[in-house]
């Protein structure tokens, strides 16, 4: 039977969210502090205004699906929901976002020219007037400046359908959806599974059901956009009872530095010798994981079920089990999907503490069911998980709290290979306010080798990051990374004890976060704090910058402050840095210098 198109939008937030359901001619809805105002009307378009004044228009409909509006005082959000007993097939969902002909927009866009929705959704921002947007997907989060505020377009509570892409269209954006697969097949290496051919519809599914929410964060101030969490509050709670097996933290990682350990006795790569010395280097930093990346086993056979011979895996868990030092082991999404109740229980039960899951490459529904399915019995077995080669998290990370950390992101591994034009500093001033607000960043920093504007170079084997060595030092603070890399050779770090000894200690998730200081595309400076101590990072584009930095979140008192700064010779080599230490009250005023592509941290203990 065919049914008439409902349609909705979303309204504002806080813990006094509205929902609307049914149809009307005219309905306006208000956020609980009554700045955000959004007027459905009968023509499926929606007016969202903030102090007056429009900053965004929305047209939303499902084939005869009931909708759902929430409003929230940093945002809107609308799904639709189906009582449908019987299958439902979904061809298409209109969601076309109108904005002003002036409105300016951040797109990331696809990768893959030939098969836009088939890539690895990492990709730096552009900066453009949208109405001269490229004729390409981009993948979401997106951020648009209309009326005086940015919108950023997200989604949350992804489940069984699949994710947005947005298309530009003049001076709007236009939803499109993956098709759904209808026939998989698989490239030569790594086992990794593709779409072949697909249905002439993006989603199916049989009973009563939610589908994902559509989300508009705004914000008028580009510092409230890092510490939004509107995706993860519309996301379905834990389904897991007892979290207390879940520990995030810092690992030791393998791959960005090519195994390439220096001054020690064995040969080293990818064997038991030099994943000992990686747990040796684990337990003497307190980094509670490492990571055994690809080639543990052999990847090209895609044999998940058996290491390869130079790597005697029971010796390597029960030697990390000894030192206080848990194993993660990498594989293919599609790989640990076709073993997965198998490989769980095995690597479960020879005390490995998770997985990194890389390559998906793709969010159609049937792929968000496989990550889906993977976290659910991940957590079975209570197994942590790193999501790479992902989209940007929707909110799984609420329902299943194991999988740990995400990539969809532009991360520090592209150095390896990046052309000299990328820019890494202004992308890393950038991700933080667009990217961010969906959830965690898989980012794995922790260069060694830092290059400045002038003299870095891709480097494969010994690769070298752009921007200073604090600029570094500082995503440990910036970004939201419950399971964060160490990305650097465990022998480079031994020769640094001391910076390395304070990297370390950041701590991997926090009980407040602000952002003082900052502006999209220029520098961010975050504070946060875990317990009673506070930590500030800073990082600015190419651009070199000095700050005031107002030391008013502090609590009363006097307080230690140890600085790591850019040294005075950072313009020149990227490397140098230097440690300060020095009481402060909150009423000062920190001054920070940052150099071309520079960076700062403080840690402050009340005295």
């Amino acid at each position: 039977m065919r049914m008439k198109r409902l349609k909705f939008i979303s309204v504002a937030l806080l813990l006094s969210a509205m929902a609307v359901q049914g149809q009307a001619k005219t309905r306006t809805l208000k956020s609980p502090n009554g700045r955000i105002v959004v007027e459905v009307s009968d023509d499926r378009l929606v007016r969202v205004t903030r102090d007056g004044v429009e900053v965004v228009a929305v047209e939303a409909a499902m084939e005869g699906l009931r909708p759902e509006v929430r409003v929230f005082d940093d945002g809107v959000a609308y799904r639709f929901s189906t009582r449908n007993k019987r299958e439902t097939i979904v061809r298409d969902e209109l969601a076309l976002f109108r904005f002003p002909a002036d409105a300016k927009a951040w797109l990331a866009y696809s990768t893959n020219d030939d098969n836009p929705f088939a890539m690895a959704f990492q990709n730096v921002y552009h900066e453009t007037a949208l109405s001269q947007a490229d004729d390409k997907l981009a993948f979401l989060p997106v951020t648009v400046q209309s009326g005086g505020v940015k919108v950023t377009i997200l989604e949350s509570d992804l489940h069984s359908y699949p994710g947005m892409f947005l298309h530009p269209e003049g001076s709007s954006l236009r939803a499109r959806f993956a098709p759904y697969p209808k026939e998989m097949a698989y490239y030569r290496w790594r086992g990794m599974s593709h779409v072949a051919a697909t249905e002439d519809y993006i989603a199916r599914s049989t009973g009563p059901r939610t589908y994902p929410w559509r989300v508009l964060a705004i914000a008028d101030d580009d510092r409230q956009m890092p510490v939004c969490d509107i995706v993860e509050r519309l996301a379905e709670p834990s389904r897991i009872a007892d979290t207390s097996w879940i520990k995030p933290g810092k690992v030791a990682w393998d791959w960005w530095h090519d195994w390439n350990l220096k001054g020690v006795d064995f040969k080293a790569g990818i064997n038991t010798d030099t994943y000992i010395y990686y747990i040796d280097f684990a337990q003497k930093f307190s980094l509670p994981y490492i990571v055994l990346d690809e080639g543990w086993y052999d990847s090209n056979r895609a044999d998940l079920m058996n290491p390869i011979a130079d790597i005697d895996l029971p010796r390597l868990v029960d030697y990390g089990r000894q030192n206080g030092v848990g194993i993660v082991l990498w594989t293919v999404f599609n790989v640990l999907d076709e073993h997965l109740d198998e490989a769980c229980r095995k690597y479960a039960g020879m005390g490995v503490k998770g997985f990194k899951v890389d390559f998906l490459d793709r969010n159609d529904q049937t792929a968000v069911e496989m990550a889906e399915r993977i976290a659910a019995t991940c957590a079975r077995y209570r197994l942590v998980l790193d999501f790479h080669g992902f989209f940007a998290p929707t909110g799984l990370s609420r329902t299943y709290p194991n999988v740990l950390n995400y990539e969809g992101v532009f991360g520090m591994e592209e150095c390896r290979w990046a052309k000299r034009d990328t820019d890494m500093p202004l992308y890393d001033v950038t991700f933080p306010f667009i990217r961010m607000m969906a959830g965690p960043v898989d980012f794995t920093p922790g260069a060694m080798r830092n290059g400045t504007r002038d003299n870095w170079v891709a480097c494969y084997q010994n690769p070298v990051s752009m921007g200073t060595r604090c600029h570094q030092a500082a995503c440990y603070v910036v970004h939201n990374t419950p399971f964060t890399m160490l990305c650097d050779a465990p022998t480079t770090y031994e020769r640094e004890a001391e910076y390395t000894r304070f990297i370390a200690s950041v701590p991997d998730t926090w009980d407040e976060s602000r952002v003082v200081l900052g502006e999209l595309g220029k520098y961010i400076v975050m504070a946060r704090r875990k317990g009673s101590v506070w930590y500030v990072g800073a990082q600015t584009s190419w651009e070199g910058r000095e700050l005031s930095l107002p030391l008013s979140f502090l609590g009363e008192g006097r307080w230690q402050a140890t600085l790591l700064s850019d040294g005075i010779n950072a313009n020149h080599n990227a490397e140098d840095y230097r440690f300060d230490r020095k009481t402060v009250v909150p009423s000062d005023v920190m001054p920070i210098r940052m150099a071309s592509g520079g960076g700062f941290v403080m840690r402050m203990e009340r005295q």
